[in-house]
């Protein structure tokens, strides 16, 4: 668990951090929102140090951070960026390995690491150890760069813009490899991005920043449903029951008859449904669920929650 407590950082006669405080519970996905110059970055680097506070506390699972080396702490503390940041001339097993190799992991067990992630990421380990990261796509030198911040399994897991460098198609399946990692380690991951639509996909908790303070902290949902701002609600935009749609699964709605036409898969989006529904005509959608016919959703009902969304 992550406790920050009054945290504010001052540069010259400016608080580009005030006051801020905020708790990210073990084990869930904080995504912290906000324009250029709101503050976001310089709060997540003061959680492992690369910037000290003027004032204020950070506490892990109760302990100050202050109470350690900065660079023990960072050693415990996964940290990835926009552009992965990776070392030109080591090869990504190399890369991967940094921070085991900081801690004194032997050869062998570094190296099962390395390939556990590698695998992990769809990158075959014997095809991609020995590459370079010249020799990569942009989408897999990022996937590399997330691994080698995992790569010491480390409870903490910070992210700075990770995948603001991609393009839609490879940063789409950058988030949802990323869900899936978080889901199978329980990482604690704390997020920064300009994006609202990838704050509402990925966090649990949002926190939305400007000009250095913290305007709101709640879950995606009452954030959409209540933004506690007239700027909080300019970033969500106009479409705030559209995006509530966006949080609940077409499993959650089904209704009872049949329906005519390509199937939607129960795990998918009442938005993703509803944009079906609209895109080709139809009144209703069969859901499946493995290639088993569960029941319909329809639209008529999809267009109530939408107007409703409460």
């Amino acid at each position: 668990m992550i406790e920050i407590q009054d945290l504010t950082k001052v540069y010259g006669e400016t608080a580009v951090v005030d006051r801020v405080s905020l708790t990210v519970p073990a084990g869930e996905i904080c995504v912290v929102v906000g324009t250029s110059g709101s503050g976001k970055t310089t709060l997540m680097r003061m959680i492992n140090r690369l910037v000290e506070p003027t004032s204020g506390q950070v506490l892990i699972d109760g302990k100050d951070t202050r109470s350690e080396p900065p660079h023990l702490l960072r050693r415990r503390i996964g940290y990835a960026i926009q552009g992965h940041g990776l070392f030109p001339h080591r090869t990504v097993g190399e890369n991967i390995a940094t921070v085991p190799t900081l801690l004194g992991w032997d050869k062998a067990k570094s190296t099962a690491r390395v390939d556990e992630l590698l695998s992990l990421f769809q990158l075959d380990p014997a095809e991609y150890r020995d590459r370079l990261p010249s020799e990569l796509s942009g989408g897999q030198q990022q996937r590399v760069g997330v691994a080698r911040a995992l790569a010491a399994e480390p409870a903490i897991l910070l992210m700075d813009e990770p995948f603001g460098a991609l393009d839609p198609v490879i940063r789409a399946k950058a988030q949802e490899d990323l869900l899936a990692i978080q889901r199978r380690f329980g990482t604690t991951i704390v997020l920064v991005t300009h994006d609202m639509e990838e704050a509402i996909h990925l966090g649990s908790r949002i926190a939305v920043m400007d000009a250095g303070k913290l305007l709101q902290y709640a879950t995606p949902q009452e954030i959409i449903a209540n933004p506690a701002t007239a700027f909080v609600a300019e970033l969500i935009g106009g479409d705030r029951p559209f995006r509530l749609l966006s949080l609940a699964k077409v499993a959650d709605h089904i209704e009872p008859g049949e329906a005519s036409g390509a199937p939607i898969d129960a795990g998918a989006t009442l938005r993703d449904a509803y944009a079906e529904c609209l895109w080709s005509g139809r009144d209703a959608l069969p859901v499946v669920e493995d290639g088993k016919a569960l029941g319909r959703v329809t639209r008529d009902a999809l267009a109530r929650l939408a107007a409703r969304p409460q």
